[in-house]
């Protein structure tokens, strides 16, 4: 073979090898890159240019990709040129908020003590009580044992039934927890329950309980810690106290149906304050004399979540009447970013009102507290897969340490008499709470 033909062999060769590395490259001349790759990384420029925010940048947009795919890229930009910017577009097209999807982005979760997903995906139920009092030296208590019927000894099992089934359950823990301390100087009611008590939440279904109230110090500092350390021996999340002001102020959050929805409590119950306020140094509960305090709280927390609860200790005890900073400072709540706000301390029902299309619940009374006759209920929140919020009040009475459900006419009177109490809101026959 001449030098001739051998160089036009290696000429061939080399040309044949080039042609096999453009093909590697491809088109675009990316190495390694295939044609679903470079559409991800337009539809991702396009997707940060549609939007035009500083907080969402090419990495949150290119983890969406990673995470859901490049058609759920071209959804959002259908939707963005239909509607333009919403942050309900995420939900539409990953079953997740912004906030979730941000949490998830930064892998915050693995760090998160107050956080708690909730499975499933459909219509939820977040139901709330008002007052319960397990303490062993008050009435409750001594019934549970005498009867020796568990938890139906003092609740019906249609109530439990209830409480079980949803999916939150929320309830205000009225009394400290503890095998130790002393009566705090003073107070003529104080309450405190052993340490084991605390299975019986189990037994109700709680999910979360709140702290900021007048008896939750009653046995002074020691009894005070006991109940944030068995509380968290149980599993049992609370919010509204803690061992500093930063863990007083620390919301819950639950994600239900790819929503984040944050919780946060306050009081301003006593009249004579006593309780000790959480500070930087010193534990405590978290007040709301001054609103000021608990309406950044609930801003923060906003800014977090896709719904924030503000559940409140306030109001006139054994009064259904409304009082005035009760009314305003609920209003400023809501201003604040709280998308329903929920009393307790009365020890009665009081009315509700919605205020820029968001509930007030003034106060749900005591639940399962004394030896006395009183009318309660269970509200609940019904939240579907599109953040729309339903809300009922289920009428109950609290009779010989006794709750249980009410129908017929006893359930309409209640009905009844909260409407009458109501400012701008009515409960049909069914439950169900409406603005009117």
């Amino acid at each position: 073979m001449g030098d001739v033909m051998k160089k036009i062999i290696l000429l061939l060769l080399v040309i044949m090898l080039t042609i096999g590395l453009l093909m590697v490259v491809n088109d675009y001349g990316n190495i390694n890159m295939d044609d679903k790759e470079i559409d991800s990384l337009q539809y991702t420029s396009d997707v940060v240019r549609k939007i035009d925010r500083d907080e969402i940048d090419d990495d949150f947009i290119k983890w969406i990709y990673n995470k859901y795919g490049i058609d759920c890229l071209k959804k959002i930009i259908d939707l963005l040129d239909k509607d333009g910017y919403s942050e309900t577009i995420w939900h539409q097209v990953t079953n997740n908020s912004y906030y979730v999807l941000k949490d998830l982005y930064d892998d915050r979760y693995k760090d998160m003590d107050n956080v708690k997903v909730i499975d499933g995906f459909g219509d939820k139920v977040i139901s709330f009580v008002g007052d319960v009092s397990l303490a062993d030296n008050w009435y409750i208590m001594p019934k549970y044992d005498e009867r020796n019927k568990g938890i139906y000894g003092i609740l019906s099992e249609e109530i439990v039934n209830i409480m079980n089934n949803s999916d939150i359950m929320v309830v205000n823990n009225e009394f400290t927890i503890s095998n130790r301390g002393e009566k705090m100087p003073g107070k003529y009611y104080t309450f405190r329950a052993f340490p084991d008590r605390i299975k019986i939440y189990e037994e109700m279904g709680v999910d979360l309980v709140t702290l900021a109230n007048n008896h939750v110090y009653d046995f002074g500092e020691e009894a005070f810690l006991d109940t944030l350390d068995t509380l968290n021996k149980y599993n049992i999340p609370y919010i509204g106290a803690g061992r500093d002001i930063d863990e007083a102020m620390k919301p819950y959050y639950f994600i239900i149906n790819g929503y984040k929805v944050g919780f946060v409590n306050a009081t301003r119950a006593e009249k004579i304050i006593l309780t000790p306020e959480a500070t930087k140094d010193s534990g405590g509960v978290l007040r709301c004399y001054d609103p000021r305090i608990f309406m950044e709280v609930i801003k923060n927390t906003k800014k977090e979540s896709d719904f924030v609860v503000a559940l409140i200790h306030y109001g006139k005890e054994d009064s259904h009447n409304l009082e005035e900073e009760q009314v305003d400072s609920s209003k400023k709540y809501i201003e604040s970013g709280a998308d329903m706000v929920i009393g307790t301390h009365a020890h009665v029902l009081q009315g509700i009102e919605f205020y820029k299309d968001k509930p007030i619940f003034y106060n749900l009374g005591d639940f399962i507290f004394n030896n006395e006759d009183k009318e309660t209920g269970i509200l609940q929140v019904k939240l579907d897969v599109n953040g729309k919020m339903e809300y009922y009040f289920i009428p109950a009475y609290q009779s010989g340490e006794y709750t249980k459900l009410l129908d017929g006419n006893e359930k309409n009177s209640i009905i009844d008499k909260m409407n009458k109490w109501s400012i701008n809101a009515n409960i049909s026959y069914d439950g169900k709470v409406e603005w009117k």
